[in-house]
């Protein structure tokens, strides 16, 4: 009776990594559409190997380690640590199946529009020499063969390098004796696709991998022995850093040393050419201890160097989308002193619609201005040559008091995040690297100004990181503003984070993860009982993930309280939407386009007195209970607007926005009777549509 129960409670909930990877699948969906440009698919489809690459050294990492510890227990989703991996893997791999089948027609159209990857026997004589003096002056003295015997150990493979397995026979040698075996990493540090010399009378542009013009000249490294089989391998290994924070006299050292073990993680799944010979494949598998993840693909292994040629390749404009000018935002323009401005009001910015050279200007005015006495920011991936670090070490030489929380642990970028820590703190700087046992994650700036009447706070928040790269790329939103609570609590905030303080009895903030999910949790009960009172009660929610087993119980709660709920959630969703008796008053649509959204909005009816949001963290466990996150009210009305209209156009998408199903899948949303199309991103790029819109939620 009691296991009926738990299978029943389970089926409540869609599980995390299965959900991660529909998203995948939903990434893979526009790689296939007709409709978007060829050279943005392409981009989509090496989007599709790097989230699967850092799914595998994560996720999968995470699940192997569970199983090989004897884990059996069941999460809250039915799944065992074995049962689940058994699932993924078979999800995945027909997913790495359909996007190889993606990968072949896209170079068939590739072809046709005169972008021609080619093969090293189909290359002309004058084609054959020129690579041929490529690989002989530039490939040839990079290259290392390493050969594996008994004298020679198997040698360090890197995680997602790209090798290659060569099989040999030694001249003279019996056929039927057992055959020598060598690696050979391709270098990382060249190009691996390779520009082919022009056909005579020709307007195509030609390109040959690097792996193929290194096997067609095997020989080459190996004189002496005759090559049998020439064919790609790659591994992926456990990238997780396993950290001991309160043990390590220094955090920064201890990560430059995790980082170098990184490199010798567990494996966790090896990739090989389809054909690979039998002995070169027994070979990794007993070195690499690995059965159960291998995957044979019937194309080039790692994909993630189309996003390279599609974005670098010249000439070819007419296949990409016309390049976004982001606008400075009108409230600010021609306005010399920012800070006047903010006084006066608040001012919110839409990325990558509006610039990010607002926030840049923000901070680079507080440097110079000689009534700035203190400037703190926090810093969890930045790009790598960021003009707010520029901004930052200008403010400490001339004397500002500059304190920089920078997170060490933001996983990929732990090595650039060293070294602007080192960086800053040589410029005098107050570096800070966080809370032991929680990663920063809140993205703020607070400047301190000496003025007339006294001090005066200035507080930029965001949902998204301090990277003028990403801010291309990524939709997120930030608040600029004065207001006094707001800057009473962000000098609160960074108290706690650098100092001995304790928890703080905030005025508007929630922060994780001392009370963000308790504050969430009142709100969704109030308007759970605001529905019992029939007042008006909704809730609109915006955010990449949603796996915390509380929040979907809490959100299930309210539904059959009787509140209307939509969930615009990018990626991961633990929910399970429309169930009857359970979720039927919950809607969860995806919106994957042209930019990744990443924006986090938190809307409450409130009885007709609506409160808005915007935050830093998603609905999930690591975020709420594991990260320091900051959710922050918007008090200014035509903001609050501004944010509700932002989330209108999402809940109106019909083009790019999938609908998630009960039974854990998703559907495109198309316009009823062929009604008029809205795709948000486009939309949101006329700027005055997601200001200005007043069509009804």
């Amino acid at each position: 009776m009691k296991d009926t129960a738990a299978r029943e409670t389970a089926n409540h909930y869609l599980n995390r990594d299965l959900s991660w990877v529909e998203f995948n699948w939903r990434v893979l969906e526009e790689a296939q559409d007709p409709e978007t440009p060829l050279l943005e698919r392409v981009k989509f489809l090496s989007i599709v190997s790097s989230n699967l690459d850092e799914f595998m050294s994560v996720r999968v990492a995470g699940i192997k380690d569970q199983i090989k510890a004897g884990h059996t227990k069941k999460d809250f989703t039915g799944y065992t640590p074995a049962g689940l991996f058994k699932r993924i893997m078979k999800r995945s791999s027909k997913m790495v199946t359909e996007q190889y089948k993606t990968y072949r027609d896209m170079i068939r159209q590739l072809g046709r529009e005169g972008i021609i990857f080619t093969e090293y026997d189909d290359l002309n004589a004058t084609q054959r020499k020129a690579m041929d003096e490529y690989y002989h002056d530039i490939v040839f003295p990079v290259l290392t063969p390493m050969a594996v015997d008994q004298a020679r150990p198997f040698p360090l493979v890197r995680t997602q390098a790209l090798y290659l397995a060569v099989v040999l026979m030694k001249e003279g040698d019996d056929p039927e004796d057992e055959p020598y075996f060598a690696i050979l990493q391709v270098p990382s540090n060249l190009s691996r696709y390779l520009a082919v010399p022009g056909r005579a009378n020709s307007k195509k542009r030609e390109f040959i991998l690097m792996e193929d013009l290194i096997e067609k000249h095997i020989h080459t490294l190996f004189s002496g022995y005759i090559p049998i089989s020439v064919h790609a391998f790659r591994l992926t290994r456990n990238a997780d850093l396993t950290l001991n924070e309160e043990g390590a006299e220094d955090l920064l050292e201890e990560i430059e040393i995790q980082l170098r073990k990184r490199r010798w993680g567990t494996p966790v799944r090896l990739e090989v050419q389809k054909g690979i010979h039998p002995y070169a494949l027994e070979q990794l598998t007993e070195e690499f201890e690995i059965v159960e993840n291998i995957f044979e693909i019937d194309g080039p292994l790692d994909l993630t160097y189309f996003m390279k040629m599609a974005s670098s390749l010249q000439g070819f404009d007419h296949l990409r989308y016309a390049p976004i000018q982001p606008v400075y935002p009108s409230e600010l323009d021609d306005v010399e002193d920012l800070f006047a401005k903010l006084r006066q009001q608040d001012v919110l910015v839409y990325h990558p619609y509006e610039s990010f050279d607002a926030v840049t200007d923000f901070v680079l005015q507080a440097a110079y201005d000689p009534q700035v006495l203190a400037i703190k920011m926090t810093l969890y991936r930045v790009s790598g040559n960021s003009p707010l670090i520029q901004g930052l070490a200008r403010a400490a030489e001339s004397g500002k008091q500059v304190t920089v929380v920078v997170e060490l642990k933001a996983r990929f970028d732990e090595e650039r995040n060293i070294a602007w820590a080192r960086k800053l703190e040589q410029a005098g700087c107050h570096v800070v690297y966080g809370l032991v046992g929680l990663k920063t994650h809140a993205k703020i700036t607070l400047v301190v100004r000496q003025e007339a009447d006294g001090l005066r706070r200035y507080v930029h928040v965001g949902t998204g990181n301090y990277n003028d790269n990403t801010a291309r790329l990524y939709t997120d939103v930030g608040l600029f503003t004065s207001h006094k609570e707001i800057g009473e609590d962000a000098s609160a905030l960074f108290n706690e984070v650098t100092g001995y303080s304790a928890p703080h009895n905030w005025k508007a903030f929630g922060v994780a993860p001392t009370d963000m999910m308790d504050k969430l949790f009142e709100k969704i009960r109030r308007e759970a009982k605001h529905a019992a009172e029939s007042k008006p009660a909704r809730i609109i929610a915006k955010f990449n993930s949603l796996s915390n087993q509380q929040m979907v119980d809490e959100l299930y709660a309210a539904s059959q309280a009787g509140v209307e709920i939509d969930l615009i959630v990018r990626g991961v969703c633990c929910l399970r939407p429309g169930v009857p008796g359970l979720s039927e008053r919950i809607t969860v649509r995806s919106i994957v386009d042209r930019f990744l959204e990443h924006s986090r909005i938190f809307y409450f009816e409130n009885g007709g007195e609506p409160e808005v949001y915007i935050a830093s963290a998603d609905w999930m466990t690591r975020n709420l209970t594991r990260r320091v996150e900051l959710m922050c009210p918007v008090f200014d009305k035509s903001i609050q607007q501004s944010l509700i209209n932002i989330l209108r156009l999402s809940l109106k998408d019909n083009v790019k926005a999938r609908q998630l199903q009960p039974n854990g899948m998703y559907e495109h949303v198309r316009s009823e009777g062929g009604g008029p199309q809205l795709r948000s991103q486009f939309e949101a790029m006329r700027i005055s549509s997601w200001k200005t819109t007043t069509r009804e939620l």
